[in-house]
């Protein structure tokens, strides 16, 4: 092989970036795989251990390629009732946005981690914080609230597409 022909070969090798260095992969967005509507239902759990049944509806708008969500969660139980809605970013694996929740008139900030399947993350608001743990496989979808300095200990959900 001449000279001339290593140093071609050697420069398309480079342009299609056989010798660049490895770029850092960036984590799938989990919105991706939560996009659609849900139902299903859970239990909610109270500080003096009483159980209720709850019924849900989810919807779940992605946008881009998973970098926006918006969200609407409704349940109900013989006792309480939750409409929360939510505007969530995420970008490299971090989740950021805002949420409110029309029935008590709460709202404030949520921020976490994410890839693939799985979403770990934390609501704050004036008069609520929760820790939430989300996991999503095919059309089945798993979901835990733990609530803080609440009546309300947990909420664990199983969602399926509709």
């Amino acid at each position: 092989m001449s000279g001339s022909h290593l140093a071609r070969t050697g420069l398309v090798l480079l342009s299609l970036g056989v010798f660049a260095s490895p770029l850092q992969a960036v984590p799938a967005s989990p919105f991706l795989a939560m996009a659609g509507s849900w139902t299903g239902g859970g239990t909610l759990t109270t500080s003096d251990g009483m159980q209720e049944r709850l019924r849900c509806r989810a919807t779940y708008n992605v946008a881009g390629a998973g970098e926006q969500l918006r969200l609407s969660l409704k349940c109900a139980s013989q006792s309480y009732t939750f409409d929360l809605a939510g505007e969530i970013q995420y970008q490299g694996g971090a989740i950021s946005g805002a949420w409110t929740e029309s029935n008590r008139n709460a709202s404030g900030t949520i921020t976490g981690r994410g890839a693939g399947d799985h979403v770990e993350a934390a609501a704050r608001g004036n008069n609520f914080s929760a820790n939430l743990s989300l996991t999503t496989r095919g059309s089945r979808q798993s979901v835990s609230i733990r609530p803080q300095a609440s009546n309300v200990t947990a909420v664990t959900l199983a969602l399926e597409r509709r």
